[in-house]
This record gives structure tokens, C-alpha cells and sequence, in this order.
């Protein structure tokens, strides 16, 4: 009794496939990168991501025209007062809005004004007394930008 192999298979790739040899055609060799492809890619993302966080911080970072409250008293049903600390350029001017809301979370009061800068621009502090339509619980500046 003679014994027939049924390994027709040649080879590495052959040996270790889950297919059948031959039967998908020949298998391709893995091409590499040079390091220089690699390096000059790398470089050029840096150069990217470089670029895209300097908009980035421009259009959003910690600039100029920045308010932070520091207090909201004085609250009757009819007004609050909102004190804040703003951020200004030596000769800038900014349009804050001012927000106050009740206890549901409704705004209750609303006012655009006019912030001139005080001795040190860097630190202007404002206390703006709002004229509101009920009680409110808060006081908020939603945001400043140059005049």
C-alpha cells in the first residue's frame, strides 16, 4: 500500500496558511516604510497639530474679554446685583451680557452693557445692578467681546 500526501504546499507562507496553497494566488510580500517616510510624517503631523491648537487657543483660549463673577447680592423680587471682574486690553472696551435666573432655572433678566476699563485693565471690577421680571437665585454673565 503506497501512501499519497496530500500536502501539495511549499514553502513557510504554505506551511503555516489556513487556506489552501494556490488556491488565492500568490501571497504579497509586506512592504515597509523608510525611517525617513516615517520621520518626515511625524514631522508633518507635529507641524500640524502645532498649527491647529495655536487657532485653537486663539479662537477659544484664555484671551482678553474674560469675566468671571465674584458675587451676586442684593436680590429682591425685582432686581439683583452682579459683581464681576473682567479682563480688558489697556484700550478696549467690552459689551457684557448680564443674566439673572429664578429658581426653575428660567431667566428672569436680561441686560447687554458697556465695560470701560479701570486702572489696572487686567482686573476691572463691575457691579451691575439687573432689573428682573421675579425672584432670582442667580447672577451670571454670559459673555463678554470687544465693543
Amino acid at each position: 500500500m503506497t501512501e499519497t500526501s496530500t500536502d501539495t504546499a511549499a514553502g513557510p507562507v504554505a506551511e503555516h496558511a489556513p487556506w489552501p496553497a494556490g488556491r488565492y494566488g500568490r501571497r504579497r510580500e509586506q512592504r515597509r516604510a523608510s525611517r525617513s517616510t516615517v520621520a518626515v510624517l511625524a514631522v508633518l503631523t507635529f507641524l500640524a497639530m502645532t498649527f491647529i491648537g495655536a487657532r485653537l487657543y486663539r479662537a477659544y483660549g484664555d484671551g482678553d474679554y474674560t469675566a468671571s463673577v465674584t458675587a451676586f447680592d442684593e436680590v429682591t423680587d425685582a432686581q439683583v446685583a452682579v459683581t464681576f471682574l473682567i479682563r480688558l486690553p489697556a484700550d478696549g472696551t467690552a459689551v457684557c451680557l448680564i443674566r439673572a435666573r429664578d429658581k426653575t432655572g428660567t431667566e428672569v433678566g436680561l441686560e447687554e452693557i458697556t465695560v470701560r476699563p479701570g486702572p489696572d485693565p487686567e482686573r476691572t471690577m463691575v457691579t451691575h445692578r439687573l432689573v428682573t421680571t421675579g425672584r432670582p437665585v442667580t447672577g451670571e454673565v454670559k459673555g463678554c467681546h470687544p465693543a
